[in-house]
């Protein structure tokens, strides 16, 4: 945690001149000048007063420090806040000094909170959620090389994935050269390019990763069946255009209707016999 809780005051040092350096959480003063220590009791007569609120700063800081908790850093917040509370009471140069301390509390308290979320993602092995909560606090602890760790695994994951990006960045575009080929005409030769072309685009897309890749996927899967219907209907037995595409289409519905009707057919079935 950064050190803020030693702050200047308008205090002089008796043997010196120099100024008086307060460690309001230790409980020491010292001269900045030639060193001299002192307790801060002595040099301010009415610092007691301060004591339930010296109490409750450090123990927040102990809590920051020592317990990587999420529940903790709240509670460690919690003790900042109520400090600054009390400190607004008093309206003094110490009270003041006191709350900057209280306000860089809060602040390490956040960074803790996003720390430790981050560290959790990272500990399931959700690499990318880890990596996009750790990059907001890049500074923090050993947020770096943590950041560091999740890029080598996504990196990892999307080579594994490679195979399965080749598959799903087919159907579509075998659907739009089809389309075009049917629809206009097209030469296959251009159709052969444009399947290329944006099998090569989608390809990429799906290695990437992300929201795009999983829309993708679910729009090839739902693609594949009828562009092979299609494709066997139209050019192996030459069936007629329209009579292929709503072949194509209309089969893999009945299919579905299909297996959903026998699956709840045999769940009751099962439960009958039971």
């Amino acid at each position: 945690m950064q050190e803020v809780n030693i702050t200047p005051v308008s205090l002089k040092c008796k043997i010196c001149g120099g100024d008086i350096i307060n460690d309001y959480l230790a409980g020491t003063s010292y001269c900045a000048n030639c060193g001299n220590r002192w307790a801060v009791a002595d040099l301010i007569p009415d610092y007691s007063k301060y004591q339930r609120i010296i109490a409750n700063i450090t123990k927040a800081n102990n809590i920051i420090a020592g317990d990587f908790k999420a529940a903790s850093a709240n509670e460690a917040k919690l003790l900042y806040k109520t400090s600054v509370i009390e400190c607004s009471k008093f309206n003094d140069p110490v009270s003041a000094d006191l709350i900057k301390v209280c306000e860089e509390g809060q602040r390490q308290a956040d960074l803790l909170a996003i720390y430790i979320k981050g560290k959790n993602y990272f500990e399931k092995k959700s690499y990318r959620s880890a990596l996009s909560t750790l990059s907001k606090i890049k500074d923090f602890r050993d947020s770096e090389a943590i950041i560091e760790i999740c890029k080598e695994e996504i990196e990892k994951e999307r080579k594994k994935q490679i195979p399965w990006a080749v598959v799903f960045s087919l159907p579509l575009p075998a659907a739009m050269g089809l389309f075009f080929r049917e629809a206009f005409g097209w030469p296959w030769a251009v159709c052969i390019i444009l399947f290329l072309a944006g099998s090569a685009g989608l390809g990429y897309v799906l290695y990437k990763g992300g929201v795009a890749s999983v829309i993708i996927k679910i729009l090839s899967f739902l693609a594949a069946g009828p562009i092979i219907i299609f494709s066997v209907l139209a050019y192996a037995f030459h069936v007629p255009t329209v009579i292929a595409v709503i072949a194509a289409i209309v089969a893999p519905i009945a299919l579905f209707i299909v297996f959903a009707v026998s699956t709840e057919q045999i769940s009751a079935l099962i439960k009958k016999d039971k």
